[in-house]
């Protein structure tokens, strides 16, 4: 088979916005509630302030000026902070599947394509709202694509792991047309009441289409090669699951069960593995940085 190309991109991007001067409002009238709350613990030693966030500390830390989200009346409710989405029928699109339909029409679109014409569907996302049937499926099913559809989960990389995988796929002969869509509910695992990380993620959708380059109808990207690694750590986690409530403290409001991040030591460790990872692969192929 042919070099596999991505022939077409889609996003999907929430209409509502949260800037940084909300946010902040939202989470020191949070810190505010419960400092006076525990104003003993605190006198005492026993726990610690909540200390205020402000816009200048979110900007310095990210470059982060704001975050487009599926639902911001929950995360700016200092009572709540956490998106509000409502819980939809088994016969109903899922949430992920339903930011999907945008991103992979637009994909299609740019490409030329029908979705009967795909073959395979993946669904590469950080986060799945349920463990099955897969959203990848239901994306199928919804846009009439045939072949098959599976869920990949690889945190921050499921996207690029999913082109890989399918850009083998193509080279294998074994799909012909490949959707890797990411719908990505960050703001739902994201712990909002923690000041170090809660200006960090929002929401989006993207979509690629991949298809071997003599296939190409229109303006593409060759996929020259693909490269992955992984190494395990403990510094970005979380420890939520199906057997949470199978534990003595499963059903408490634990912060592991959040997104939780160690980010200096992140930043330590990520950094010098995808240089080296990418230079390696950069000479491998011939290409001088």
């Amino acid at each position: 088979m042919g070099l596999p190309a991505i022939t077409g991109t889609g996003v999907f991007t929430p209409p509502e916005v949260i800037t940084n001067e909300e946010l902040v409002a939202a989470f020191n009238a949070y810190a505010e509630a419960f400092n006076a709350r525990h104003a003993s613990e605190i006198a005492a030693g026993e726990i610690a302030a909540k200390g205020m966030s402000s816009p200048e500390f979110i900007v310095s830390a990210s470059g982060i000026e704001q975050r487009h989200v599926m639902d911001k009346t929950g995360v700016l409710n200092p009572e709540v902070m956490h998106p509000l989405l409502r819980q939809r029928r088994d016969d109903e699109p899922g949430i992920m599947a339903e930011m999907a339909m945008d991103a992979c029409a637009q994909a299609l679109a740019e490409a030329g394509r029908a979705a009967s014409e795909v073959d395979l569907i993946i669904c590469a996302a950080s986060n799945h709202e349920r463990a099955y049937p897969a959203i990848a499926i239901e994306i199928q099913q919804l846009l009439g694509a045939g072949g098959f559809a599976f869920d990949m989960n690889v945190a921050c990389s499921s996207a690029t792991f999913g082109i890989q995988a399918a850009a083998d796929m193509i080279r294998g002969g074994s799909a012909k047309r490949a959707l890797v869509v990411s719908p990505e509910i960050c703001s739902g695992h994201l712990e909002w009441r923690d000041r170090d990380c809660h200006f960090i993620f929002g929401d989006v959708c993207t979509a690629v289409l991949i298809e071997a380059v003599e296939e190409a109808k229109g303006p593409h990207f060759v996929i020259r090669s693909t490269r992955c690694a992984t190494q395990f750590s403990n510094n970005i986690r979380n420890n939520n699951g199906f057997l949470r409530r199978t534990r003595p403290d499963g059903l408490a409001d634990r912060r592991d069960m959040q997104f939780v991040q160690e980010g200096r030591k992140v930043f330590k460790e990520v950094l010098p593995m995808v240089s080296a990872h990418i230079l390696a692969h950069l000479e491998d192929e011939g290409v001088v940085p």
